[in-house]
């Protein structure tokens, strides 16, 4: 797909990914609703991206999914990009994973890019075709100790991300989940923690782990999946080797 002149919807575009996409499509002459339930970050990063447009929405509750995107649809009146960055984590074990904070994440992490897909299609396929994009994660990938929660919601969004590019194909909706490796926002201090459970933090001489990404690296990524149609987005290519 070409980018230019497109109408796309960013959630969590006050920080991190969604920020550096917002910016990165704008630049690239695509006219970006902004969506988060920051409202004053919002109008902040409008003020820098011409033509854009600002929803507050909380992405856990599926009326203000729905009235955002008619809002959306009925200011441009297209939409042509979808990308579903908003999330949180949660660090626990399985034995500590509190069940009504992942029952609030499953909310935020799945059904609410589920509700927003269901919300889209429709106008995308009544245009002729769209793009969609689900921001996964590379530990949907692994299997990390203290991870199983966040893990399986970025797994599960997985899973609905390569059915619907199957089910959409015929409307020329492409559906892409991406796969960021750990990445420099500040999604680690917002993560939801267990007891006893501390902050990731890379250091250099970590054997362990690559060096993070920066959210610019991710938006990148994001643009060349779009733009090359691509059902998987890998932040890396040695990330295809954990599949």
């Amino acid at each position: 797909m070409k980018v230019k002149e497109k109408i796309a919807i960013v959630t969590g575009a006050s920080s991190g990914i969604g920020l550096a996409t917002a910016k990165l499509l704008t630049q690239k002459g695509v006219k970006v609703a902004l969506v988060a339930r920051s409202k004053e970050k919002l109008e902040k990063l409008s003020r820098e991206l011409s033509g854009s447009l600002v929803i507050q929405a909380d992405m856990t509750k599926a009326e203000e999914i729905r009235a955002m995107v008619k809002k959306v649809k009925d200011h441009f009146g297209r939409i042509d990009i979808l990308i579903n960055n908003a999330g949180q984590g949660y660090d626990a074990s399985i034995e500590n994973t509190d069940i009504d904070k992942f029952h609030k994440l499953f909310d935020l992490d799945v059904i609410g890019p589920l509700v927003a897909i269901q919300e889209v299609v429709p106008i995308m396929r009544k245009q002729g075709g769209g793009a969609i994009i689900n921001i996964s994660s590379g530990t949907a990938l692994m299997a990390l100790p203290n991870m199983s929660a966040y893990s399986s919601l970025k797994r599960a969004l997985v899973g609905i991300s390569l059915t619907a590019n199957e089910e959409f194909k015929k409307d020329k909706i492409i559906v892409s989940v991406v796969y960021p490796y750990i990445t420099l926002t500040d999604f680690e201090k917002n993560t939801l923690k267990a007891k006893n459970i501390k902050d990731f933090q890379w250091e250099e001489d970590d054997s362990d782990f690559q060096p993070p990404d920066s959210a610019e690296y991710v938006a990148e990524k994001i643009l060349k999946g779009i733009e090359n149609e691509e059902a998987e987005i890998y932040a890396h290519d040695w990330m295809k080797k954990m599949t």
